[in-house]
Formats: C-alpha cells, structure tokens, sequence
C-alpha cells in the first residue's frame, strides 16, 4: 500500500472513531449538525489529493483524535472508556 493510501486511512480512522464516539453519547447535537459536517469532512479526504501530507500532518490528526477522547473520558468519566495509547495508529 502505498503512503497516501495509508495517511487517507489513517486520517479516516480518526474521522469515523470520532463520529461512532458521538454516536454511542447522548449528544446535545440531536439535529445531525455534528455528524453531518464529520460525513462532509470524511468525503473531502476521499478526494483529497495526499501526496502533499506528510507523516507529520497525519500524526498531528492523530494527537488531536487522542486528545478529544481524552477529553470524553474525561467528561464522561462513568461511561465507556476509550483506551488511549499516545502511540496508537488509526
């Protein structure tokens, strides 16, 4: 596989284990407002042109996803919790 199949996979993995997150919460955001903007941004990395992202970029989206779950478990610290790896590859 070639690496901008990978940084599309691994940039996905990120989008949709943050929309199956807000989907197993009780989200204030009941309009579908929330996943409908992550379905956008899950299309346009479909279509974006890879071979101008660099390890660095997707690690960047990495961090972020981890950060944002940590957040959740954070907040909903009596839920499920997400196990984190600062390592962890979507």
């Amino acid at each position: 596989m070639e690496a901008t199949q990978k940084y599309r996979l691994r940039v996905a993995n990120c989008i949709g284990t943050i929309m199956e997150v807000h989907k197993k919460m009780k989200s204030p955001c009941k309009d579908g407002r929330f996943l409908s903007q992550f379905e956008a941004l899950r299309k346009m990395v479909r279509n974006m042109d890879m071979s101008n992202v660099s390890e660095h970029e997707v690690l960047m989206v990495e961090k972020a996803t981890n950060a944002l779950l940590g957040e959740f478990n954070s907040a909903y610290d009596s839920a499920v919790r997400v196990s984190l790896d600062k390592k962890v590859r979507h």
